[in-house]
């Protein structure tokens, strides 16, 4: 696509988004977030049915990241399980130089980067918006409820967002690319090609051990993620970095 021209799904996504967020009626947000997230999913396959062997527009890629405070942990986990759920593959790189911001090296095809980052930016915003509006138990630790809250949100979403586009690829199970190649073998292919290219570039990773948590607002987090809207609320904007603890 010619640099500067708006993709028509994605503006798409974003006007139904629009219109979600300005009705005043909650079955109607519903309806219309949900319709963006099948969307969301959907663009992605076929994307790539439509740029399979066209190396020049849609290629493998990768890039690297910056995850700013605070709670950048929990973003650093809220960028992976979006990436991961959406054919990518990613590292965290740890902190940068002696600050507190950190960094994350992302492989995958440009289509799903891009759709990576745009739902990342928009759950970060929700999940900013959602973290303050909650009541912190008595007797608790703020900082250790939030954490947990997060930490609920977060693997709630992610479990989302993958389901999306497991439903997705189940329903591309017939179609065909212009080469004449199934959209499971594309999706294979690209799957294969993107991971290739991180063992390359880090053949000694391992996968990261299990998150623990000391508050008891995960479960408040897990449920505030089931209500996010996970076809990219607010795409476009800027996420702030309010994100005190």
């Amino acid at each position: 696509m010619p640099e500067g021209q708006a993709n028509p799904k994605l503006a798409t996504i974003r006007a139904i988004l629009a219109k979600a967020e300005a009705t005043g009626f909650a079955e109607e947000a519903e309806a219309l977030t949900a319709k963006a997230a099948q969307l969301m999913a959907k663009y992605g396959i076929e994307e790539a049915m439509l740029n399979d062997g066209r190396a020049d527009r849609d290629a493998p890629t990768e890039r690297k990241i910056t995850i700013s405070n605070p709670w950048a942990m929990e973003r650093v986990r809220l960028i992976h399980r979006t990436a991961r759920a959406m054919n990518c593959e990613l590292i965290h790189l740890g902190r940068i130089g002696d600050g507190p911001s950190r960094q994350v090296h992302v492989f995958g095809y440009e289509s799903d980067i891009e759709r990576a980052e745009l739902l990342y930016a928009s759950l970060l915003l929700q999940m900013e918006g959602s973290l303050y509006r909650q009541v912190v138990p008595f007797g608790e630790s703020l900082r250790a409820w939030r954490r947990s809250w997060l930490l609920g949100y977060v693997n709630r979403v992610g479990d989302r967002v993958q389901e999306a586009e497991r439903r997705a690829r189940g329903e591309a199970g017939n179609e065909t690319s212009a080469s004449g190649r199934s959209a499971a073998l594309v999706l294979a292919d690209r799957r294969a090609l993107v991971e290739r290219s991180f063992r390359t570039a880090y053949p000694r990773t391992r996968a990261g051990g299990r998150t623990t948590t000391r508050g008891s607002g995960y479960g408040d987090g897990w449920a505030a993620g089931g209500r996010a809207d996970i076809g990219g609320r607010r795409i476009g904007r800027s996420p702030s970095a309010a994100l005190a603890p």
